[in-house]
């Protein structure tokens, strides 16, 4: 299964991720994205098209 990372030393909380897959990423206490949810194969577009829309590509997709 395919997991979504989140890069905090990069993420700046612009919020792009939890609008585009509001079921994988969420805000922390610290206003930076977490990835919270798995990536399955009904919203594994969304997480991809979250990580190319990352303004900067703090979100990776491991296998």
């Amino acid at each position: 299964m395919k997991k979504a990372v989140v890069n905090k030393d990069l993420c700046i909380g612009c919020g792009a991720c939890t609008g585009v897959a509001p079921d994988v990423f969420t805000f922390g206490d610290d206003g930076k994205a977490e990835a919270t949810g798995e990536v399955t194969a009904d919203n594994e577009s969304s997480v991809q098209d979250a990580a190319a829309g990352c303004p900067v590509q703090a979100i990776t997709v491991e296998d």
